[in-house]
């Protein structure tokens, strides 16, 4: 089976990269993605009967337009590693747990899940559109290495002066990785290595990056949204009470039977609405 997915070099934690409360305390969906990636893997080996069939319904698969457009695949790829060695599922787990509990404590638990897979997906999306135009080979592509890429990304955009030691010996600030992940990523696709696994490799990067390029004006819309929402429905409990309260004058005025039918039903409510309260 083709695997288009490829092991790079890990930081370690030294001086030059320090986790803090992160050994004690690894933040939840850094845990459970650590646990189920590796739970995914061992199951798969020691079941390759079902092992099999996991990869030949979870796998990014281009050799087919029907499997290419099989949505779920960008998700369930993300949990599978190359079956033929487990240095690709363990050089994707350590830069999750080093990088990872950064980023999920920044953007918070549910916005760093959302934030990875989608920075996953990117990667497949992309990897199968190529695909299906034929600009690159068809074929089978399992790994983390989109949403780790884009985890990197974050990462370096957060603290771009952050020291790592890439294979554990060459110090350089996490900037530098980056530019070097691109470099290496690009040669590889120009001389046909891996180039699919590449690809989805940039662009998990290229959505990590985007992401947290765009997320400050994204929460303003949203604020902007939120806010309003919330002045709307300020001014049409304004509007409601004004309404009972002309209501009122008229029961006051002319009696409970000079109302309207609209007007009774505006009455219930704000009846109902003191009750709740």
């Amino acid at each position: 089976m083709g695997i288009y997915d490829r092991d790079y070099g890990r930081p370690q934690q030294q001086q030059y990269y320090a986790m803090g409360s992160g050994i004690r305390g690894i933040p939840p969906v850094v845990k459970w993605l650590l646990i189920i990636n590796f739970a995914v893997y061992i199951f798969s080996m020691l079941v390759p009967n079902i092992g099999e069939y996991i990869y030949k319904f979870g796998a990014v698969d281009t050799r087919s337009a029907v499997n290419g457009f099989q949505i779920w695949r960008l998700v369930t790829y993300q949990f599978l590693h190359s079956p033929i060695k487990i240095s690709h599922l363990i050089f994707n787990l350590m830069v999750l747990y080093f990088m990872g509990p950064f980023v999920e404590r920044s953007l918070g638990s549910r916005a760093f899940l959302k934030f990875y897979l989608i920075c996953g997906a990117a990667g497949g999306v992309v990897y199968t559109f190529l695909a299906l135009l034929h600009i690159l080979p068809a074929g089978v592509m399992v790994g983390a290495s989109g949403g780790i890429y884009g985890v990197m990304a974050a990462l370096a955009i957060m603290a771009p002066q952050m020291r790592i030691l890439l294979w554990g010996m060459i110090p350089m600030t996490m900037i530098r990785l980056i530019i070097l992940m691109v470099i290496v990523s690009f040669l590889f696709i120009a001389i046909g290595r891996n180039a699919g696994g590449e690809a989805a490799h940039l662009s998990g990067l290229a959505m990590g990056f985007l992401y947290m390029k765009y997320r400050p004006w994204i929460t303003q819309r949203r604020m902007e949204r939120k806010k309003g929402a919330w002045a709307s429905k300020i001014n049409q409990e304004r509007n409601f009470r004004y309404e009972v309260d002309h209501i009122l004058d008229k029961v006051h005025r002319d009696g409970v039977n000079s109302l309207s039918n609209n007007e009774k039903k505006i009455l219930q409510e704000a009846t109902r609405r003191e009750q709740e309260n």
